[in-house]
């Protein structure tokens, strides 16, 4: 059984037991396969409520086998022995608490609170129906050191009755208290409809001067009618009734009855009535509930202006053309070695390479206007240009021009060097060895490129060079 399933039948068990349906509790819990230890304690209590010992001494086992460390199950089994004249599982709760004070499970589904105070003086009650009354007092003032306020006064009546040798009151579990499934879980049960259903939210029909938002309302009386004269169109008044005034949530809200309602900072909720308790009956998303009102904050809706009334037109101009896209250019200077009396196609080739732009996208020239004369080609003659060096150095000018769609005439074929994982859709995955075919570079860290068939970017540093011709 999947944790959807089991989540689901044990919400639907907790309200059995809170609408006083106990056999339709114990036939849904019966039939959750692998119950988790919260949910073999809530079947524990209900044959405890039944006074089933035996079945609630198994079910209490089995929430102990699956969390040895809840002590609120030693504590109910412990009830559940004292019914039948044992000692060990309460003196085991109060191991289990560790040395607090107490224990809210509030956190776990579960609304209370184990006192150790409450713990011992069931330990001196059971030692007490033993008759040994000297234990059954030393574990009740062992059990002043762990007091509140709250428990005093039923810890120093159970100390008179040792005085006196009467057994005293047992502290019990309260009935019907029963671990419950988390109510965000629960929630995330329900079939949301995450595209949502269209609704008018303003209206621009003629005495309607209401704009704003308000929940669905329901149209009363009269429906709408159309009707066409000649391109004129009539239309029927539309009477509305809204509901509630609009609040903005200042803060989260987690409701803790099935009556309070959900809320985060920033929903708008409509609220219908405001008690003088402080909650206020709000609608929001369809639904009804309670929320504090001092979680919202009142929000302020316009009425549209009556000389305004009607819908406007759109104007009759046509809308601006977008702006010319203008290219960018960076002027830069930057040197390389060749052989003196180098051919235009050497040097182009090298240039190419350095600015990794394929040669037919470089034009050099000796001046930096480009013209016709100072245009270094295959025609030019090079022991003219190579009579410019100066010092074993010559400065020539380059201009680029932008390539699109151009690919290479030869591919670049790398190897990787560490396998890699894409972890964004437009990333490339290969395993160390896989030959890779780069397509671009996209900036100085990252390549585009092919491998297996599929085309992504990668990290350059994954990868190095093939050897040519495999030496």
């Amino acid at each position: 059984m999947s944790f959807v399933d089991t989540l689901r039948q044990w919400d639907e068990a907790v309200t059995c037991v809170d609408r006083e349906d106990i056999s339709g509790a114990f036939r849904i819990f019966l039939s959750i396969q692998d119950p988790n230890s919260k949910i073999c304690f809530d079947i524990g209590c209900l044959h405890l409520l039944s006074q089933d010992l035996d079945a609630a001494e198994k079910a209490f086992d089995c929430s102990i086998r699956r969390d040895e460390h809840l002590a609120v199950a030693f504590f109910q089994r412990g009830i559940t022995f004292y019914r039948k004249q044992s000692l060990g599982d309460f003196l085991q709760a109060f191991r289990a608490l560790r040395g607090n004070q107490l224990i809210d499970y509030k956190a776990l589904g579960l609304r209370y609170k184990l006192y150790a105070c409450d713990v011992l003086n069931n330990v001196a009650l059971a030692e007490a129906q033993l008759g040994n009354w000297e234990k059954a007092q030393e574990n009740l003032v062992k059990a002043l050191d762990f007091k509140t306020e709250a428990k005093l006064n039923n810890i120093d009546r159970a100390l008179q009755s040792t005085l006196k040798q009467k057994v005293f009151k047992l502290v019990e579990f309260p009935l019907k208290c029963l671990f419950k499934p988390n109510k965000h879980y629960v929630a995330e049960l329900e079939k949301k409809d995450y595209l949502g259903k269209a609704k008018v939210v303003a209206s621009v029909v003629p005495q309607d001067d209401f704009s704003g938002f308000a929940p669905l309302q329901k149209v009363l009386n009269h429906c709408v009618n159309v009707m066409m004269f000649g391109g004129a169109c009539g239309i029927s008044y539309l009477h509305r009734a809204l509901e509630g005034e609009p609040h903005t949530v200042l803060f989260e809200f987690v409701p803790e009855t099935s009556d309070e309602l959900a809320v985060v900072p920033g929903n708008i909720v409509f609220v219908l009535q405001k008690g003088a308790d402080n909650w206020a009956s709000v609608v929001f998303n369809e639904r009804r509930g309670l929320v504090p009102y001092n979680y919202l904050e009142r929000l302020e809706i316009s009425l549209a202006s009556k000389q305004n009334e009607g819908i406007r037109r759109p104007p009759n101009r046509e809308p601006p053309t977008r702006p010319e896209r203008k290219p960018v250019c960076f002027t830069f200077n930057f040197s390389i070695s060749v052989p003196h009396g180098s051919t235009s196609a050497i040097l182009i080739e090298r240039i190419s390479k350095k600015l990794n732009l394929p040669s037919t996208a470089v034009t050099l020239s000796l001046t930096p206007e480009a013209d016709e004369q100072s245009v270094i080609d295959a025609n030019t003659d090079m022991e003219s240009v190579w009579s410019h060096a100066n010092g074993r150095r010559i400065t020539l000018w380059c201009n680029t021009k932008e390539q699109t769609d151009v690919k290479p005439q030869n591919d670049i074929h790398l190897v990787a060097l560490h396998s890699y994982e894409s972890s964004n859709p437009e990333d490339l995955t290969f395993h160390e060895g896989d030959t890779i075919t780069v397509l671009s570079r996209v900036n100085q860290d990252w390549l585009e490129g092919q491998c297996n068939g599929n085309t992504g970017i990668f990290p350059a540093s994954f990868v190095g060079e093939v050897p040519v011709n495999g030496q």
